[in-house]
């Protein structure tokens, strides 16, 4: 990052940065470091500027504003502070000691991850997150998707879509009826947005696209990427034994899968954003959700 850049952050810090390393994942173009501080301080760097993709910036902003209203206590990094000069954003957020669940995905870890949701969910919301945008809101587009599919199906979609769009289409719509609620949603749940730590909990990382809905997508969420990773996890045994789904039933759980579906099909096939070249490969994730969905659909006798 710019000298002007990394002072800012060690004005924040306190102490100069003796050393910083380099983080993989996600989709940011920006940097994203572990650093560690002459005084001993550790903690995580996070910057952009609009070089680099020009949306990233104000996504940036949108993540401190939701960091610093994050209640203390949950399995969240706190903010430490931000550096804005209007044209690069940086955050300084608390260190999290650990790594990515291991993929294919664990049993164990699915449930630690499970259960930091189930947290998060019984955490009464903030009022300075209230103002957040609603999971109806942020899904309304995003789930029609399989009405542009149908004026313009991909070269390569499944036939079993194409025989099944009207009832996808109506399954998504009551999926995006079912997301409403009151809970503070992440939205974008997947490994390299988790941290397993050393005791053995679970911390999720990257806040910007928070909303407010129902308590269980983030969960379901979770169970999508697993499945993207092992097509034989049992992820259905997942939704009948943890607390965190006793409030949705299967046809919720249906219909925000074929909305999601619907969402990551329609968008996979667009050209990849500036500086975002890998976001189109990993929203591919559509075929995953749309052949849980299918075994679903197929199972009458399932209770989820």
């Amino acid at each position: 990052m710019p000298d002007h850049v990394q002072a800012g952050v060690e004005r924040i810090l306190g102490s100069p940065v003796v050393e910083a390393k380099g983080q993989q994942g996600g989709f940011s173009p920006g940097t994203a470091d572990r650093v560690l501080t002459a005084a001993g301080q550790r903690a995580f760097v996070k910057a952009v500027s609009p070089q680099q993709n020009e949306h990233s910036p104000g996504i940036h902003r949108k993540e401190a504003a939701v960091a610093a209203a994050l209640p203390a206590g949950m399995p969240v990094p706190s903010l430490i502070g931000t550096y804005d000069d209007g044209e690069w954003v940086a955050l300084v957020l608390s260190d999290v000691e650990g790594r990515h669940p291991h993929i294919p995905w664990r049993a164990v870890e699915v449930r630690l991850v499970l259960d930091a949701l189930l947290q998060i969910a019984r955490q009464p919301l903030p009022p300075e997150l209230s103002r957040l945008p609603t999971l109806e809101s942020e899904f309304a587009d995003p789930f029609r998707g399989w009405t542009r599919i149908r004026r313009n199906p991909p070269d390569d979609c499944d036939p079993w879509i194409l025989q099944n769009l009207d009832r996808l289409e109506r399954l998504a719509e009551q999926g995006l009826r079912d997301v409403a609620g009151a809970s503070l949603a992440h939205t974008d749940v997947r490994a390299d947005n988790i941290i397993i730590t050393a005791t053995n909990g679970a911390v999720l990382v990257d806040w910007p696209w928070a909303a407010v809905g129902a308590a269980w997508v983030d969960a379901v969420t979770v169970l999508v990427n697993v499945r993207v990773f092992d097509h034989a996890f049992d992820v259905d045994a997942m939704l009948a034994s943890h607390d965190v789904f006793t409030t949705p039933n299967a046809t919720n759980v249906n219909g925000f899968l074929s909305g999601l579906a619907a969402y990551f099909i329609d968008a996979a096939r667009q050209p990849p954003p500036p500086g975002l070249p890998t976001v189109r490969a990993f929203q591919q994730q559509g075929e995953a959700v749309i052949h849980w969905l299918r075994d679903r659909l197929s199972s009458s006798g399932s209770a989820f």
